[in-house]
């Protein structure tokens, strides 16, 4: 077993240690800005989907954009509580649009990996989730453990019983991918509301690891232009909302019927695993599996995920 491996497979009691953190309670009255980069904003579009619906105001916004342009997301005048998602705490670009935002008198929280880094020298409030000692430059277990205190924020109880079933599915899905992902070059990644952001996520992931094309998108507006790509080279990797399961179905049926093999988590497809739950909670348990694909599809490609080309640990600008 590789170490990424592991550090997909060995995160789960890291997840009931942070389930059991303490966590501040959002100002409901306030707008809040969550911002990252790459993986860190796919996390924050999820947990802001998951404050809206839980009656908070959210918007996710990325690092650079906030840091250069923070009025093309909110009107003049508004003044949010921004909440900055690092793994390491030293993107440049979310460093140093923490450091802004505290400049203008914002409160800035910080959720990240490491505790000393800098973003939580440069935040008001930190919280920190250790992640696993063999992680490497592809976030795995740490997108996991941000993701789920994110969640909490909005409200979601993250039980033993949840984790358990997260990492069934991680065993089960890593069984079924084989027969899914055989020439297949092409890999369509479909989520909506709080799952979007994970669907990104996922896409994002079996990209670095295994260099290979993927797209992510919400699953009706994959109909509007996308779906042309689709043939037998495709696999579609859907991730079923429980408010809108039978048109997703239709839709999986459609793309079968155009060459491409579905992965169904929550519903139908040419392997389907169950997820059980609300939106926010397929979306934290089905993250794992997710890592997971993106490393069978590397080793079918026979591509060492602890060495992605051109990608570093730690994302900086001089």
């Amino acid at each position: 077993m590789n170490p990424t491996t592991r550090s997909i497979q060995e995160q789960f009691p890291l997840w009931r240690q942070a389930a059991q953190t303490d966590l501040p309670a959002l100002n409901r009255e306030e707008t809040h800005v969550l911002i990252g980069c790459g993986t860190s904003y796919y996390l924050a579009q999820s947990v802001a989907a998951a404050l809206n619906e839980a009656g908070f105001q959210a918007l996710a916004v990325p690092g650079g954009e906030w840091l250069h342009r923070p009025q093309s997301y909110l009107p003049a005048g508004t003044r949010p509580h921004v909440l900055a998602f690092s793994r390491s705490g030293e993107s440049t670009e979310t460093v140093q649009a923490a450091v802004h935002s505290r400049k203008d008198g914002l409160h800035v929280t910080a959720l990240t990996c490491e505790s000393g880094s800098s973003l939580a020298k440069n935040a008001d409030t930190v919280l920190y989730a250790p992640t696993h000692p063999e992680e490497g430059i592809v976030m795995t277990a740490s997108a996991s453990l941000m993701l789920l205190l994110g969640l909490r924020l909005a409200g979601l109880e993250m039980t033993g019983d949840k984790i358990t079933a997260s990492e069934h599915l991680l065993h089960e899905a890593r069984e079924g991918f084989a027969a899914a992902i055989a020439g297949r070059s092409h890999f369509v990644f479909l989520g909506a509301g709080s799952l979007y952001g994970v669907a990104q996520e996922g896409a994002l992931k079996l990209q670095e690891m295994s260099l290979t094309y993927t797209q992510a998108y919400h699953p009706m507006e994959y109909r509007h232009g996308p779906i042309s790509l689709v043939d037998e080279r495709t696999a579609a990797v859907l991730l079923y909302h429980s408010g809108s399961a039978a048109e997703e179905g239709r839709l999986a049926r459609d793309l079968m019927g155009k060459g491409a093999k579905v992965i169904g988590f929550g519903g139908p497809g040419d392997v389907s695993f169950e997820l059980t739950g609300d939106a926010s909670t397929r979306a934290l348990g089905v993250l794992p599996a997710l890592q997971m694909l993106g490393e069978c599809v590397a080793q079918a490609k026979g591509l060492d995920t602890l060495t992605p080309r051109w990608l570093t640990k730690v994302v900086t600008l001089a």
